[in-house]
């Protein structure tokens, strides 16, 4: 039995313990820095900033309830792109080149570097323990919709436009083919280092960066090629955006070229074809056929659990699923999978 429910203080370990799974900054190896993050969480939940959403980070755990184990995480920033942290990105387009002296035509692919100080929501730092992949409940997909179910109830703390950034290919050495052919020409430093830095500090992206046209037939075919693609434990995650409204912005990360996708907020499927259902809690297993949302579940601020709803659109919960807790309301958000 599985539960995606809001981060607290006892989830510090195991957070660690995923961090060794991921190459991700949203998720570092450094307890100490995981230990900010919770607690950042866990007052944007309690306490979020209505005036300021960049101030809000949301993070999400599973947890598998046989064994008390947060198994997978999922993260949603408030807003990525504001005036002292602004959003970076390569604009990918094409420019047609003409010589009627030789009569050839040629369309060149571009990268334009360009920044957003007004951004979106953005959802990513999703990890799930190797161990259960492959599960048979889906435990990914779990875990990323999730996110939405809260989107859906607690609109006002998101933008019209929600964000994610995808991982892309990286080196054995996790450096980028991208960064090697652009990044290290300019910064001479590591591309995790610049990536590590940028968490804090954005200004140096802004004054060192190439400002022209950048020509992607000038670039090492390795690093053409990764632009806008994604790795291989990544696909999953950009087929499901896919599935649910996102699309791709013909933007990249100007560190490694991971594509960036978006959709609005209100047409994402979770969040437009969600609906409260009439719940009842059961003590036997539920067939899985949707995800419910419940909010402040006696010490939770969120939960979301597999739930079964049945031909007359009434809504099932295995009591077990809640940790013991009960209904608050009989009413719950729901979305048919």
């Amino acid at each position: 039995m599985f539960i995606v429910r809001n981060v607290t203080e006892n989830d510090l370990e195991d957070l660690f313990q995923l961090s060794k799974q991921a190459l991700l900054l949203n998720l570092p190896q450094d307890k100490d820095i995981i230990k900010s993050k919770i607690n950042k969480s866990i007052s944007s939940f309690s306490e979020p900033n209505k005036q300021d959403i960049s101030q809000n980070h949301f993070i999400f755990c599973l947890e598998d309830l046989s064994c008390n184990k947060v198994v997978g995480v999922s993260m949603i920033h408030g807003q990525h792109g504001t005036l002292s942290k602004p959003h970076f990105y390569l604009r990918v387009g094409s420019e047609k080149r003409t010589s009627e002296t030789l009569n050839k035509n040629y369309i060149h692919e571009t990268l334009k570097f360009g920044h957003e100080s007004n951004g979106y929501s953005e959802i990513g730092g999703l990890v799930l323990d190797k161990n259960y992949r492959g599960h048979p409940d889906k435990l990914g997909k779990l875990l990323s919709l999730s996110r939405f179910l809260f989107i859906a109830e607690k609109k006002e703390l998101f933008t019209g436009e929600i964000h994610s950034e995808l991982m892309p290919p990286l080196t054995d050495e996790g450096s980028s083919l991208l960064w090697e052919a652009i990044g290290r020409k300019f910064f001479e430093m590591e591309y995790w280092e610049a990536d590590k830095l940028s968490q804090t500090n954005k200004e140096f992206i802004l004054n060192l960066f190439p400002q022209g046209t950048i020509y992607t037939k000038l670039l090492p075919d390795g690093a053409r090629q990764a632009i806008g693609k994604v790795g291989k434990d990544t696909l999953p995650v950009q087929k499901m955006l896919g599935n649910i409204g996102f699309k791709y912005t013909n933007e990249v990360d100007p560190f490694d070229g991971g594509p960036h996708y978006r959709a609005p907020r209100d047409q994402i499927t979770i969040v437009r074809d969600s609906k409260y259902l009439d719940a009842t809690l059961t003590k036997t297993n539920v067939s899985k056929n949707a995800i419910s949302s419940l909010l402040n579940l006696d010490n939770l601020y969120f939960a979301c659990v597999y739930t079964h709803v049945n031909e007359q659109g009434k809504c099932a919960i295995d009591e077990s699923s809640l940790r013991g807790s009960k209904l608050n309301s009989n009413k719950i958000r729901t979305y048919l999978l």
